[in-house]
Order: C-alpha cells, then sequence, then structure tokens
C-alpha cells in the first residue's frame, strides 16, 4: 500500500509538553466530558481501509467496528506517536502508527475507503493542503469521517477566539486554532458533505473558545469535478 515519499520530516510537529498535557487531559475527557461517546459515533458504521490523520495518543483506536479491516494511524509528534503505538497494540483491529503530516501524507492515491480527522485540523499548518491530501487518498465514493473544533455561532465568542487564534492560544495549545470555518473548508476541498451537527464539549459547564464543534460525515464524489 504505502507509503510514498514526502520532503516533510518525521518531526516536523514537535510539542512535548503539549503533549504530556494532552495525553493526560485527553484519557480523562473519554468520560468526564463524553468525548468517548462522541467518538463512537464518529466510526461507527465505518469499514474497508481507513486513514486516520493526527491520531494523537490513539485514543480512537477502540472505537473503530471489527468492519474496519485496517487503520493507517499518521501522527507527526514523537511523544503522541509513542502513545499511539501502545493504543494500537490494544485496538481489537489492525492499526500501523506511521508518523508523517496531514500536509503530505505518505500513502498512494485512492488506497482508503474512509478517512478520519478528529481534532486535527484545528492544528495543521494548512487546512486547504490538508484536506487535498485526504481526497487524494480517498477512492472515489470514499467518506471523511470529522470531528472539529469550530467557530462560534455567536459574534461575542467567535470575536474572542480569533483574539486568542492570533495570540497566545496556539502557543500553548499545540498549534489550535479555534476559529476555522472548518465545514466550509471541507466543502471547498471537492467533498460534498452528507450529514453533521453542531456538538457542545463538554455538554455541560463552562462554555470554552473550544466548546463548539461540528461532527459529521463528508463524501468524495466518484467524479472529481
Amino acid at each position: 500500500m504505502r507509503l510514498r515519499s514526502t520532503r516533510i520530516p518525521e518531526d516536523a510537529v514537535h510539542h512535548p509538553v503539549f503533549a504530556r498535557f494532552y495525553a493526560r487531559m485527553s484519557v480523562a475527557a473519554e468520560t468526564k466530558a463524553g468525548l468517548g461517546a462522541v467518538r463512537s459515533e464518529l466510526l461507527a458504521g465505518l469499514s474497508g481501509r481507513v486513514i486516520e490523520i493526527g491520531a494523537g495518543n490513539g485514543l480512537n483506536f477502540a472505537h473503530y467496528p471489527p468492519a474496519v479491516s485496517e487503520v493507517v494511524a499518521i501522527e507527526p509528534e514523537r511523544s503522541l506517536r509513542q502513545l499511539a503505538v501502545r493504543s494500537a497494540l490494544r485496538a481489537g483491529i489492525p492499526v500501523d502508527v506511521v508518523p508523517g503530516a496531514a500536509e503530505a501524507l505518505p500513502v498512494k492515491s485512492e488506497a482508503f475507503d474512509g478517512a478520519v480527522a478528529s481534532l486535527v485540523l484545528c492544528t495543521v499548518r494548512n487546512v486547504e493542503r490538508s484536506l487535498a491530501e485526504l481526497v487524494r487518498v480517498l477512492r472515489p465514493g470514499g467518506e471523511l469521517r470529522f470531528f472539529e473544533h469550530v467557530r462560534a455561532d455567536d459574534r461575542a465568542m467567535a470575536a474572542t477566539q480569533r483574539a486568542l487564534d492570533r495570540t497566545v492560544w496556539p502557543l500553548v495549545t499545540g498549534g489550535c486554532h479555534t476559529s476555522r470555518d472548518t465545514l466550509a473548508a471541507i466543502e471547498r476541498a471537492g467533498l460534498v458533505v452528507e450529514t453533521y451537527r453542531r456538538v457542545r464539549m463538554p455538554e455541560w459547564g463552562i462554555r470554552l473558545p473550544t466548546s463548539a464543534c461540528v461532527l459529521g460525515v463528508a463524501r468524495r464524489p466518484a467524479v472529481l469535478d
């Protein structure tokens, strides 16, 4: 199947302090913030060969259904990649954890039935290029499952998000941007959004700049325009 050459080095993304924080926080959020249920909904019904970009510490792996024959999990951050390898060993399906960046996926074109982007398009350096790569590696008719931070609906929170994104937020959160219009970017990439819903994370408590999320399914058309 794989792996095509790329000029992006294995550790082009290196956030060791944030990686340690994220590893602890994300595990707690599985139950306390309801993320585990969202992951199950995100991945339900997937089958065949799947590529996941920005796999982090591999918390999605336990939620893949048995109909998935293989997952190629791309993670550029070394510390998180090591944790993802451990998660892969516990998964009930074959998972291959691979270094690489979303903007230059080290895999062949049209090699996958499905793709997963989970809390990662907020952090990639180039959203358009990353989505173009996902379109490239999906077979015609293949689907993208996405769960992402997005721009808030109300003006006050959206303004707060933009201010944070221009200043400290990306520096302390591993490159995360809270105000991206990811749904529009997915459509501009040529994918057809079939279904989506707005999600607040966590569902209760104080509203955060990262609370506005979108969960959905998009598909690569059988024939690209």
